[in-house]
């Protein structure tokens, strides 16, 4: 490590507060990696509770590593190797490489990481001399295949229980030196949610279709089956590590619950987490409290945070301890005065709302269970109090989308816009609407599994239809989502394994996507723009977690009957 990068860490670590340090030699060896930026992935409460449930094991110790900033290419050419931040220890010293990924897009950064650590690629070309490289997080959750042939195990769905068992087998391997074949028959049958897929095999159909995934020996599950934690107060899941160059670095870190009661057809989080839970008051305040004592403003996570029932008695609380609080985006229909009032008295200027299509059509097919009334009565009240910055969350490309649906989503930002101005004229002035347009990507363990991605030049005109309409208005701001990202997100979300070589192809080729699909014989487009039959193996099917398949079979079929276009195997 030149001195340059040597002073890049400790300047790092300098301007954190809660890092763990053990010493070497005591214990087993881990290098948690966040396969993005320092500022994004320190911004990750997942990541950080690994860190912490790792370093709370006696026997193990966990350090960190991140994607570099800046030094892609002189990483890339193996110039510089790539070292954990804590000890600047290179990364295959470490005993195990775990890989937190909560993004597809991030994957190739995987690869990125491995190649400049000097560590192979797939994981029959490691040897017992490299790290055991697992993965976990929600985007391996919802599906691992494409990573199938890089990872040596998949740790899938809530880590609290899972990490101490793998510590104790992995630990006891290692106490009775037995070969790396062993320890991963033994981690396969032992714990559940551990997913070994090289003691799989992958069958297909003539056609492309996967005809199963079946256990390669007996004795091992034929599903690999998920349980979700009952009791998630039992497990403090906060901020451990503050650091000054994350962001949202003046937030401390809560999280408040997990699931979402509303199972909205597009979002794999009411599906997955299911059932819903939420945090406990006393709880959540005793978090409250520690976070308090670093900083002056808690960032509340969940995913319904505004369903908690104690949202309000919490919030209060923190005014009454002369903080702030920052909230992601909240249900429409759970908007109050009495929730407005206490936005605004912990500190909150803009406010995030996802009416994620303009047509009461495509609302209903995505079962959000909001109308044009809820969404404008929620900005009427907003900037009554006086809240002059909305950010508005719609997705383009839906199912059964067509151009009066577009329409629908300017119109209605115009009617927002004129409800805002009405409700600011002669008092203070009100500022500005931010649009976030994404394209809607079929994700799986959702209803809308089965659809396929719109084609991308679609959603271009559609984007730029919007982004048109509000050109000359100073009021109201739009930003994108590049559509042919939109695509390669689409692939990496819900293709086999054979879309890892796709994946290694663009490693090689420097991230030139376009290249790799010409190279590797492999047609990006039957993951993509395929409508999939619901009798068919899914690559994610070999994992069952939160609701099963027939559930979210009848939630489509519902679908199609509130805008929805038919489809196969009905």
């Amino acid at each position: 490590m030149n001195w340059k990068e040597k002073k890049k860490y400790e300047t790092l670590l300098a301007r954190e507060r809660g890092v763990v340090k053990k010493v070497w030699g005591t214990c087993l060896t881990v290098c948690l990696a966040y396969p993005n930026l320092y500022r994004i992935g320190m911004a990750n409460l997942g990541f950080q509770t690994v860190y912490k449930i790792i370093n709370e094991l006696p026997s193990l110790l966990c350090e960190r590593v991140f994607l570099p900033a800046g030094g892609d290419a002189e990483y890339a050419a193996g110039a510089v190797e790539l070292v954990s931040l804590e000890s600047r220890k290179p990364l295959r010293d470490f005993d195990v490489l775990a890989f937190s990924v909560s993004f597809e897009n991030d994957y190739p950064a995987i690869l990125k990481i491995l190649d400049s650590s000097g560590i192979p690629l797939k994981s029959k070309d490691r040897a017992g001399g490299h790290p055991l490289l697992i993965g976990g997080g929600i985007a391996l959750t919802l599906n691992p295949e494409p990573l199938a042939d890089y990872f040596d195990v998949f740790i899938l769905g809530e880590a609290e229980e899972i990490l101490p068992q793998f510590a104790r087998v992995f630990a006891e391997a290692r106490r009775l030196t037995l070969d790396r074949k062993v320890l991963l028959n033994n981690l396969q049958k032992q714990i559940p949610g551990i997913y070994v897929p090289s003691l799989y095999a992958v069958s297909y159909f003539p056609e492309g279709k996967i005809k199963d995934i079946a256990p390669l020996t007996e004795g091992l599950p034929k599903k690999i089956q998920i349980l979700p934690i009952k009791n998630i107060d039992a497990f403090c899941t906060t901020e451990v590590v503050s650091g000054a160059d994350a962001e949202m670095a003046d937030m401390f870190l809560v999280e408040v619950n997990r699931g979402c009661p509303h199972l909205c057809r597009f979002c794999a989080a009411g599906f997955v987490y299911a059932p819903p839970r939420f945090r406990g008051y006393e709880e959540i305040v005793s978090a409250i409290d520690r976070g308090l004592m670093i900083k002056n403003k808690i960032g509340l996570v969940g995913t319904a945070v505004s369903d908690h029932p104690d949202l309000i008695k919490f919030c209060r609380y923190i005014v009454g301890r002369g903080a702030q609080a920052g909230i992601g985006s909240l249900r429409l229909d759970r908007i109050n005065e009495d929730i407005v009032e206490i936005l605004k008295a912990v500190g909150i200027e803009t406010v995030a709302l996802a009416p994620e299509a303009g047509s009461q059509r495509l609302r209903d097919l995505l079962r959000k269970g909001i109308t044009t009334d809820d969404i404008l009565n929620a900005a009427k009240l907003l900037i009554e109090k006086e809240m002059s910055n909305l950010r508005l969350y719609f997705m383009v490309g839906l199912p059964s989308e067509e151009d009066a649906d577009i329409d629908a989503i300017i119109d209605l930002v115009k009617k927002i816009q004129h409800t805002a101005l009405a409700q600011t004229k002669g008092k203070r002035k009100f500022r500005r609407i931010t649009l976030s347009i994404n394209q809607f990507i079929p994700k799986p363990r959702t209803p809308l599994q089965w659809c396929p991605l719109a084609e991308v030049q679609d959603v271009g005109r559609r984007i730029k239809k919007i982004t048109h309409a509000f050109r000359s208005d100073k009021q109201i701001h739009v930003i994108a989502d590049v559509p042919k990202w939109a695509y390669v997100q689409a692939l990496l979300s819900s293709g086999d394994r054979r879309v890892g070589d796709i994946l290694l192809a663009a490693h090689r080729l420097n991230g030139n996507w376009m290249r790799a699909f010409k190279e590797v014989t492999i047609n990006p487009d039957f993951y993509v723009y395929r409508q999939k039959d619901v009798n068919e193996f899914l690559p994610w099917d070999i994992i069952e977690v939160g609701l099963p398949k027939k559930a979210l079979i009848k939630e489509y079929h519902k679908s199609l009957g509130e805008g929805g276009t038919s489809s196969p195997g009905q």
